[in-house]
């Protein structure tokens, strides 16, 4: 892993910040989004300090915001040329419907349009550092979900499961017609399921979620967690087994069968389609 730049979305806190660490410790060149200064200088160096690491750098990234994912992506080429490991790792929920910077419901556009923008924006210096690595995190809540695309914002009926399932059954499609597209350029395109790790994941809402999140807390239980759900993230960037493999879903580091609808390839392009539509002005 010596010399291999990764980037990793969402890796200020939970599962993509301990594949940062992990990563790190392996000698590789890190970098991470963070939508705030602070926070992200603050992860720079603790990642650092545990990973003895000084190649480690964020750039400023705010994944509800189209025009901000394109601005990290001029970044990253102004200061990298090559990406060895793409890891899409950032996500989010809520009880409440939220729109993100563009308009959309928040789910929809930064657990699948932002890691569908980011990765296109970077397809290029990805295929051009081939033998290359691009993994998406899914979850097993995919198996709930469905793609409905008279309703992908959930306007009509909005809820948790509903919202969240589905972006999690699109990280999988999206990985699909991904591994499709890329199959003659040595880039392969995995995604896996890390588990039920405690995170940050849900922004508002349900107070008992966060008496619940405190007590795990205080019996020093989250990293532990969330540590183990890494471990499957950090096989897919690492592991010689996995390295002409593409287009599957893994969970504790073997290839799983997952929900019906996500093999469905006629719905994978259709979606490919139709997310394209919602960025096609920040891919110019």
């Amino acid at each position: 892993m010596k010399d291999k730049v990764c980037l990793i979305t969402g890796a200020t806190s939970g599962i993509g910040k301990e594949v940062a660490i992990a990563l790190a410790k392996l000698d590789s060149t890190i970098i991470f989004t963070s939508r705030n200064q602070q926070k992200g200088e603050m992860v720079r160096n603790e990642i650092i300090t545990l990973s003895n690491n000084e190649k480690v750098d964020f750039i400023i990234c705010d994944l509800s915001s189209f025009n901000s994912i394109k601005e990290f992506c001029e970044t990253f080429r102004k200061n990298y040329n090559r990406l060895d490991f793409l890891v899409n790792c950032a996500g989010t929920s809520g009880f409440k419907r939220r729109l993100s910077m563009d308009g959309i419901e928040n789910t929809f556009a930064v657990n699948h349009l932002a890691p569908f923008l980011l990765t296109n924006l970077l397809s290029d210096i990805i295929k051009s550092s081939a033998p290359a690595r691009i993994i998406t995190v899914s979850a097993d809540m995919h198996k709930y979900g469905t793609i409905d695309f008279n309703d992908l914002e959930k306007k009509s009926s909005y809820s948790i499961l509903k919202s969240y399932s589905q972006s999690k059954l699109a990280n999988i499609l999206f990985t699909k017609q991904l591994s499709h597209i890329l199959k003659d350029t040595k880039v392969t395109a995995n995604c896996l399921l890390p588990g039920q790790a405690i995170t940050n994941l849900i922004k508002d809402g349900n107070p008992a979620f966060y008496l619940l999140l405190r007590f795990v807390k205080s019996l020093n239980l989250k990293r532990l967690s969330i540590e183990r759900a890494a471990q499957t993230p950090v096989y897919l960037a690492t592991s010689p087994d996995v390295e002409n493999i593409t287009g599957e879903c893994f969970k504790k580091k073997k290839i799983i069968k997952t929900s019906k609808e996500s093999y469905n390839m006629d719905i994978a392009k259709r979606l490919w389609e139709v997310s394209t539509e919602y960025v096609k002005e920040y891919l110019k």
